[in-house]
């Protein structure tokens, strides 16, 4: 049974595939590039003999990445694309231009298994973790697409990249390869919502990576209301794990910080979070939260955001407010749900 998607596959395993299928080794590299520049279908590798072909899908999933939808922002140009895998699961890829590149933002998982009570993604059913080549292609394919080299990766999509840990450590590799898609590691930032043990775990692997942990709320209770992960992790633990990784790393990590009217934007909160993250290497992304339908959770005004902020600034804590993108085709941050398509089935 083939349990492999093509984007899965590396250098070095395809060059044991045609030693195995005895097929001229140079086929491997030919094969590789066709599959980390987008390619998820054999008809498209035409320099690639039919017989070839024809085994590689014998022995390997291809034609499981479709197309299903894309949107564009009317407001900023943000382009969304909702790809179909093959067992039916349907997942939601985001790019944003920004003066430096195009950033892409990936989903790790087909749904998401953390609840989050502000998050479109928690109030729809689970359907698996993504392998390290689902992951990838959605880079790999997207710049296919748009017709322009992808600058920089977010793994902030839909799922919790840290639930689905050794396939997005895949991915990392995958995407770093400079006989593949050659993203320098720098060039990718990586979400999670502050599972501990991983932090812990990420922290030893030794890779470049960015780190953003999902904070919005600087206190336990308050957090407990808007995140489950936080029964079980406390900010005295979460906290914990961050020195531990800006101290063995020398890497700032990012909080994300998104604003709800009433909820979490007041000044004594912004004055509880001050403290919490002063003299650590820390950086606060403030995030304007975007309406989802369901949630009872509204935006807090930009006057709220910019006081927020300033009461940061004025504490030491490097804060920026990030510019909404894509909120008219519900693809801003909290807003992904796997697309239209699945809720009309």
């Amino acid at each position: 049974m083939k349990d492999k998607f093509c984007l899965d596959l590396t250098l070095a395993e395809l060059t044991l595939w045609c030693e195995k299928r005895e097929v001229p080794k140079y086929r491997a590299s030919q094969i590789y590039g066709w599959l980390s520049s987008g390619c998820v279908k054999t008809e498209d590798m035409t320099n690639v003999p039919k017989n070839i072909r024809a085994m590689l899908e014998e022995d390997f999933i291809f034609g499981g990445f479709e197309l299903r939808e894309h949107l564009v922002s009317k407001i900023d140009g943000t382009e969304k694309f909702v790809f179909g895998l093959y067992d039916g699961n349907i997942i939601e890829t985001v790019a944003m231009r920004y003066k430096p590149g195009i950033s892409v933002c990936v989903s790790s998982q087909a749904g998401c298994r953390m609840g989050c009570a502000f998050c479109a993604s928690a109030k729809i059913a689970f359907g698996r973790s993504l392998s390290a080549g689902e992951i990838l292609a959605q880079v790999a394919v997207t710049q296919k697409l748009i017709g322009e080299r992808i600058r920089s990766v977010v793994i902030m999509g839909i799922g919790e990249p840290f639930d689905n840990y050794d396939n997005v450590l895949g991915f990392i590799r995958l995407a770093n390869d400079p006989e593949g898609l050659n993203l320098g590691a720098r060039h990718i930032t990586l979400s999670t919502c502050g599972l501990v043990p991983k932090i812990e775990q990420f922290t030893r692997e030794g890779l470049q990576v960015n780190l953003s942990i999902s904070l919005h709320a600087p206190n336990d209770e308050l957090r407990k209301k808007l995140m489950p992960v936080a029964k079980a992790y406390s900010i005295e633990e979460l906290m914990r794990a961050c020195r531990e990784y800006t101290e063995k790393t020398k890497r700032r990590i990012t909080f994300e910080y998104s604003l709800f009217a009433g909820v979490n934007d007041t000044p004594q909160c912004a004055a509880e979070l001050v403290k919490l993250l002063k003299g650590g290497l820390y950086h606060v992304n403030l995030i304007a939260a975007n309406k989802v339908p369901g949630t009872v959770f509204t935006s807090a005004s930009p006057a709220k955001v910019k006081q927020f902020r300033d009461i940061l600034e004025s504490g030491g804590i490097n804060a920026t407010i990030r510019r909404e993108m894509g909120s008219d085709i519900m693809a801003a941050c909290g807003q992904l749900r796997r697309g239209k398509i699945e809720a009309e089935q």
